[in-house]
Order: structure tokens, then C-alpha cells, then sequence
């Protein structure tokens, strides 16, 4: 067994890396300072390399975001492909960055390490939102791409996301490859001064400028997918990037699909991408109160809509003033108003309706299930994340289905752009054709989505989290939910046991459980797959388990639950839905299922957690 490090020898080894004079200093006034548990945190654990890349907070240290940690991950990420793909470097990679402190810094550094090994490099110059890296590689048929973004993240961090030749974020086993590359090239082999090398990046003559083309193919491609709208149009919108790079690309392809500059308002405030974030904290147009001054804007200018996009611009948000105040959509409700804006046209179209497939993360609504189920088309849902949504859209492509949709509940969105990603400005594209079609026969959004409601059933989500940050106690919550007929008294009719020996409940605030699957690995389990009961979705792993209950006797009442931890945070998620026709009682059981799990599987007051 080697021997741990000491705290001196990971200061001295950095010391003797770090090239960055600002990081060299800041670690070598800790250790003055004799701040060792700080140095601790930063030095002795690695920063992890995963299906996301990297992501964290921008400061010196080896489990930091950095100078040193994105040349040494770039070297690892350029052995790897060289390894795996066939002619790699003439095919190149591409690298584009955001408005992020470092980020077209860091851009450079990954470029050059790519350079200096005789790739040639698609580095785009300026600001561009992220969905463009992965169409510039499926353009361009790269081998891979990187782009410089921590998404919505807070101001503090920063990320480098990996897309892999097919245009879509890596899976495994890439992941691990790449991490134990990243592993074996530690040794800086940078032949210029960082600083130097990031800049002399953009000027190398293998270093090509393709961001006007890709950005006119783009444009092109999302212009050709809509129909243009009426001059009649009556609707004014305002949008917002949040402070991100969205505007320019979401003022283009708003303009392109005719839509008047009158109609559409930009919130001043957050117009202008700004690595402060000044009007939030959290730019994420998820996050409670992040469309305030959007809202306010729109009440100052008379829109009738709300749209936004998160800094990197791969996500989208609305909101709708109604009768009752502004109505924010969630990220389920604009999946099933853009799912239904695709079978419309396809129908329309005359298409083959059998060859129609979409995909949604397992956490997302199951409304486009039962829109799939009545209508005829192929819905597959798959685990959290566009890496897995992208990959499931390509493999269907490959069996012969047209997937022009995908999405996660997280306002993510998949909308016909070309690309296996989540894009924020085809989104708002999309959302702006559906709500001005909508016009034309005197509805709206809101009043749309009440349409598919009365079709499709009545669909209610109630998503949430705990915040433990004790992973013994995480491991201890879930132990339990697998042993759940020995702890808890009334369970012991439990008729979910797995091969493993796990046993789970068997109901939830009066309702039946009538399946369970528990995508965690070691104890893959899918109670509706017998014999073997082996899940048809990867595992994984963290914890992941899925409950489906309902009740007969309480108007064919549905509920589905999912709970599992995040990869990123100190959390235990759950994602809830209810579909009936009284939603009344829908409302008073979810709040019923969140007692429960409150009270009785998190055991939140005695496991001190805390709540959003």
C-alpha cells in the first residue's frame, strides 16, 4: 500500500507545476499563513473527471478549476482520442468558451495543448453559446469538442464539457478512459509560457475560425425548421439571457423567423454578458425569483410572454401572463407543449406516426408517455442528463425513427436544431411558433397546455430535495429503503423483494406501490421484468430508485416517484408526479407523498436534514 502524501509534499508539488503566478502565490501564502486545512481541501483530493467534465470553483488547487488542471485534462483528453479515434488530428476537435472569468483563457490553453500535438483545432473566437461546439463537430465531423462553460453555475465556477465525435456528451466507458489518460499525463508538457500559448492559440495557422460559418448553418437549419410568422402577430415578448450569451443568437433566430423588433423586448439589466451575474445570484431562470425583473419588464411593456435562457444558453424558461398573475411554465410543461408542437406537425406533415420517436430522462413527466400511448408514436426514457438523452436520440436515428425531440426536466431541450443537445435558442424558437400559431385560433400557451391536460390526463409535479451533507447518513437512508419491511411497522406485506434481498415499500400515503426499479449498481432491479427482474436502463452510481403507485378506488389516481442522489451536490433528490382528473386530490396526495417522505423514509428531523 503507497503511502499518503504529506501535506508539504502537495504544496511543493504544485509549487513546482503551477506556472500561474496568481495560483503559485495563493498556495504559497496559505502555507505561510499555515492554513493547512484549507491547503488540505484544495490539494489533497483531485478535482473528478466524469460524463460533465469538469466543473467547480476557479482558484488554485488540485480539486480547484485552473490553469494547471485544464492543461493536464487536456492532455489526457488529447492522448485518449488520439488513441481511440481513427485520424483524430486531421480531424481536429472543437473549443468554444462563454463570458465566464478564464473561460476564453482557458479556451486558448486547451487549444494549444491540442496544437502543440499536431491536431488541427476549431476554435471558435468570441462569445458562443455551448450548443454551438457540438454542432460545429457534427458539421465538421470532428473527432471531439470541448467548450469553456459552467453552465448557470454560480460566478465563482467554471466547467469543461467533453462532446465526443457523435456531437454528444461523452458516456462511458469514455469517461474513465479519459480520467485514467488525464492520470498518466500529469507532466506539463506546454513548450511556451501559459499566457503566451493561450493567445498564440488563436493566431497558430492550424488554429481555424469557423464560428461565422457554423453560426450562418445554424441559423440556416433553425430557420428552415419553423414556419414564418404572421404579420398580424400581436404578441409582444420580452427575453432575457441572464446575464449570459444568449442574446445575440436569440435575437438573430427570432428575427430570421420574422418576428418584429417591436415585439421583442430585451431586459436592459441583464442584457450584456457579465461573469458578476449582478441581478443573480443563482443564474439559473429555474431558481425562485430569477425572472423578476423580466416579469417587471413585461408588466412596464405589455408583453404577453416571458423568455429566458441560462448563461450558456442550453436551456430555456417561459412564463405567461394570465388572468391570476404571470405563470412560470416548469421545465414539464414546456416538454409536453413542445412535444405536442412536433406530432402536430408531423401529422400535418402526413408523416408515419410509427416512426416518430422521443425521448425523456426517467425524472421528467410521464405525459408524453401517455401522448405516445394514445397516439402511436415510440417514446424511450432514459437516466438524468443530455448525455444520455442524445445518446438514446442517436441510436434510435440509427434504427430507422425520425427523434426530433428529447428533453429533461430541468429546462432542457432537444428541438430539431441538428444536434444531440440541449439548446436554449431553438427552444425559444420553437415555444415563439407554437404561441403565435396558437394566436391565430385565439388561444395561448397556458390554455393549450389545459387542452393537452383534457386529452392526455391531468399531469402534477412536485420536485424537490434534502440537503445532507454526510454521505454515511445518504448510504443510511437508502439502506433502509431496501430493508423497509424490517423497519418500518405495517410494511411486512412488502411484495417487492429483489434477488439481492432487498425489500422496499410497498405504499406511500395510502396509495399501493405497484412497481419499483432501482437503477443503483449492486442492486439493479425492475420489478415489472421477471424472471431475472434485471432493469432495461443502465445503472448507476449513486443511489436511484423509482416508485410507480396508484389507487383504484380514488379516481385512477397515478403517482410516480423517483428519489436519488446528485453527482454534484450534497443532496438527496426527489421527483415527483401525479396524473388524474381531480386535481384537487391530486394536489392533496403529492403533498401527502412529501409528508411521507419526510417524515418516514428520509427521517428528516433525527437524520438533521435540511430542506430548500
Amino acid at each position: 500500500m503507497s503511502k499518503l502524501p504529506t501535506l508539504k509534499d502537495l504544496v511543493d508539488s504544485w509549487l513546482q507545476a503551477d506556472q500561474n503566478e496568481d495560483t503559485r502565490a495563493d498556495i504559497q501564502t496559505l502555507w505561510e499563513e499555515g492554513n493547512t486545512a484549507e491547503l488540505e481541501r484544495r490539494l489533497r483530493n483531485r478535482i473528478d473527471f466524469g460524463t460533465a467534465g469538469l466543473r467547480g470553483r476557479m482558484e488554485a488547487g488540485f480539486s480547484r478549476m485552473n490553469d494547471l488542471i485544464i492543461i493536464q485534462t487536456s492532455q489526457g483528453l488529447c492522448e485518449y482520442i488520439n488513441t481511440q479515434v481513427q485520424n483524430a488530428k486531421s480531424r481536429g476537435v472543437v473549443v468554444g468558451h462563454d463570458h465566464r472569468y478564464n473561460s476564453e483563457r482557458w479556451a486558448g490553453l486547451t487549444a494549444a495543448v491540442f496544437l502543440q500535438k499536431g491536431f488541427k483545432v476549431y476554435l471558435h473566437r468570441g462569445l458562443v453559446h455551448t450548443p454551438l461546439v457540438p454542432f460545429t463537430v457534427r458539421q465538421k465531423r470532428a473527432a471531439a469538442g470541448v467548450m469553456i462553460t459552467a453552465s448557470h453555475n454560480p460566478k465563482q465556477d467554471n466547467g469543461y464539457k467533453v462532446y465526443w465525435g457523435n456531437a454528444v456528451q461523452i458516456i462511458a466507458p469514455h469517461d474513465i478512459g479519459i480520467s485514467s489518460a488525464i492520470m498518466s499525463k500529469l507532466d506539463i508538457e506546454l513548450s511556451s509560457p501559459w499566457s503566451i500559448a493561450s493567445k498564440r492559440a488563436f493566431e497558430h495557422p492550424q488554429s481555424l475560425d469557423v464560428t461565422d460559418e457554423m453560426y450562418e448553418a445554424y441559423f440556416r437549419i433553425l430557420k428552415g425548421l419553423t414556419a414564418p410568422i404572421s404579420p398580424n402577430s400581436t404578441i409582444t415578448f420580452v427575453t432575457t439571457p441572464m446575464h449570459g450569451v444568449g442574446n445575440k443568437p436569440v435575437l438573430q433566430a427570432l428575427q430570421n423567423m420574422g418576428l418584429s423588433l417591436q415585439r421583442i423586448v430585451v431586459v436592459h439589466e441583464q442584457q450584456d454578458p457579465d461573469p458578476e451575474f449582478p441581478t443573480v445570484p443563482f443564474p439559473n431562470p429555474e431558481e425562485h425569483g430569477a425572472l423578476t425583473l423580466a416579469m417587471r419588464k413585461a408588466d412596464e411593456v405589455g408583453a404577453a410572454y416571458v423568455l429566458a435562457q441560462d448563461p450558456d444558453a442550453d436551456r430555456f424558461s417561459a412564463a405567461q401572463r394570465t388572468s391570476a398573475g404571470w405563470h412560470q411554465f416548469s421545465g414539464d410543461q414546456l416538454g409536453s407543449l413542445l412535444a405536442s408542437r412536433i406530432l402536430n406537425k408531423y401529422k400535418e406533415n402526413g408523416k408515419s406516426i410509427d416512426r416518430l420517436a422521443m425521448v425523456a430522462s426517467t425524472v421528467s413527466s410521464k405525459m408524453i408517455e401517455s401522448m405516445a400511448k394514445a397516439e402511436g408514436f415510440n417514446f424511450v426514457e432514459c437516466l438524468t442528463g443530455f448525455k444520455y438523452i442524445g445518446n438514446v436520440a442517436s441510436r434510435l436515428s440509427e434504427d430507422g425513427y425520425d427523434v426530433p425531440f428529447g428533453y429533461e426536466e430541468a429546462i432542457g431541450f432537444m428541438v430539431e436544431n441538428g444536434i444531440r443537445d440541449k439548446d436554449g435558442v431553438s427552444a425559444t424558437v420553437a415555444f415563439v411558433e407554437l404561441v403565435t400559431q396558437l394566436e391565430t385560433r385565439g388561444s395561448s400557451a397556458f390554455q393549450y397546455l389545459e387542452e393537452l391536460y383534457e386529452r392526455y390526463g391531468y399531469f402534477e409535479t412536485n420536485n424537490s430535495y434534502f440537503i445532507c451533507r454526510d454521505p454515511p447518513t445518504i448510504d443510511a437512508i437508502f439502506a433502509r429503503l431496501r430493508q423497509y419491511s424490517s423497519v418500518y411497522p405495517g410494511s411486512s406485506n412488502n411484495s417487492f423483494r429483489s434477488p439481492a434481498g432487498a425489500t422496499y415499500p410497498a405504499t406511500i400515503a395510502s396509495l399501493r406501490v405497484h412497481s419499483v426499479r432501482d437503477l443503483t449498481s449492486e442492486y439493479g432491479f425492475d420489478s415489472t421484468r421477471p424472471p431475472h427482474f434485471q432493469p432495461d436502463l443502465p445503472l448507476s452510481g449513486g443511489h436511484m430508485i423509482t416508485f410507480r403507485a396508484g389507487s383504484l378506488e380514488h379516481d385512477n389516481v397515478e403517482v410516480v416517484l423517483t428519489i436519488r442522489t446528485s453527482g454534484t451536490e450534497p443532496k438527496i433528490k426527489y421527483y415527483l408526479e401525479g396524473k388524474g382528473s381531480d386535481r384537487t386530490f391530486i394536489a392533496r396526495i403529492l403533498q401527502k407523498v412529501v409528508a411521507e417522505i419526510r417524515n418516514d423514509w428520509m427521517e428528516a428531523t433525527k437524520n438533521n436534514l435540511q430542506e430548500p
